[in-house]
């Protein structure tokens, strides 16, 4: 039976290849220039996702070069010139049957691991902890309900000076004004919506995407395997300003990220409160 772990040497192989470690040693999740593949996982459900795609990418590299030779075969064989007088042949039982058979048989292979994987990322399992994002026009608001309830917005950061003397680097296009901090290892549940149209939450980095749809709450879940920062953006058309509506996850150990919490709840608005009046306290 088909197995991921049969593709792992040749996922590793294509990875080392591929997958550039440039942004990988400071465990930054982003893009990198002249990258190829997917980027680095950095959640045990991203590494599977890279050693199914990886195996995929084997399987149809040697179907495309078989028929090459196929094609290769007949144009050379069975030209005019090298077969001035062709079979008339019209039926053959045996290739009927295998050009049916084959074909069904690498399909079967290959949705069986898939719909594993796809089981196992719409099923949640037992959560750490629950997270809320909000889409709007343009920019993610979070809540934290399982620690305090507090709300807060993220924004794009236009220019490096906004962060300055933060320990975080900035990326343009894709650091935030504030971060969504989790704890390394722990399961996240994702809760998400939307307040006006269409948006996705995504995280390459961590193997997540998911719509963020007005009226519906939708959820997915992620877990960091390291400590470090990931970025993502809206992959929904959602108006003018689509390409301006970035996320920034934070993963960080237990101690610091339950320091953050209790930063946050002072600095925060609750949910259904007064913004001005929790910047005022």
């Amino acid at each position: 039976m088909f197995n991921l772990k049969i593709l792992a040497f040749f996922s590793s192989l294509l990875s080392m290849l591929f997958i550039s470690n440039h942004a990988s040693a400071d465990n930054i999740g982003q893009a990198v220039p002249w990258g190829l593949n997917l980027r680095e996982p950095f959640s045990g459900l991203m590494a599977e996702m890279v050693v199914f795609h990886n195996g995929l990418l084997w399987l149809i590299t040697i179907i495309s070069l078989f028929v090459l030779a196929l094609l290769v075969i007949i144009v050379v064989k069975f030209n005019a010139k090298a077969n001035p007088k062709p079979s008339k042949t019209t039926h053959n039982t045996f290739l009927e049957i295998a050009w049916t058979a084959i074909p069904v048989l690498i399909l079967v292979i290959m949705a069986v691991p898939s719909f594993k994987l796809l089981y196992k990322t719409d099923v949640i399992p037992e959560a750490h902890m629950t997270i809320k994002a909000i889409g709007h026009q343009w920019y993610w608001s979070y809540e934290y309900p399982d620690h305090g309830n507090f709300t807060y917005d993220a924004w794009m950061v236009q220019d490096a000076e906004e962060i300055e003397g933060q320990d975080r680097p900035f990326t343009r296009l894709l650091t935030t004004d504030t971060q969504v901090v989790i704890p390394v290892g722990k399961v996240i549940r994702v809760q998400m919506t939307s307040t006006d149209v269409l948006h996705s939450w995504t995280i390459p980095s961590l193997g997540v995407k998911k719509d963020a749809v007005p009226g519906r709450l939708n959820e997915i879940w992620l877990q960091a395997d390291r400590e470090g920062i990931f970025y993502g953006q809206c992959s929904e058309l959602c108006g003018t300003n689509h390409g301006y509506m970035p996320i920034e996850v934070r993963a960080v150990s237990e101690e610091k990220f339950l320091s953050w919490i209790e930063q946050a709840k002072e600095e925060y608005a609750k949910v259904g409160e007064d913004i001005n009046l929790a910047n005022n306290k």
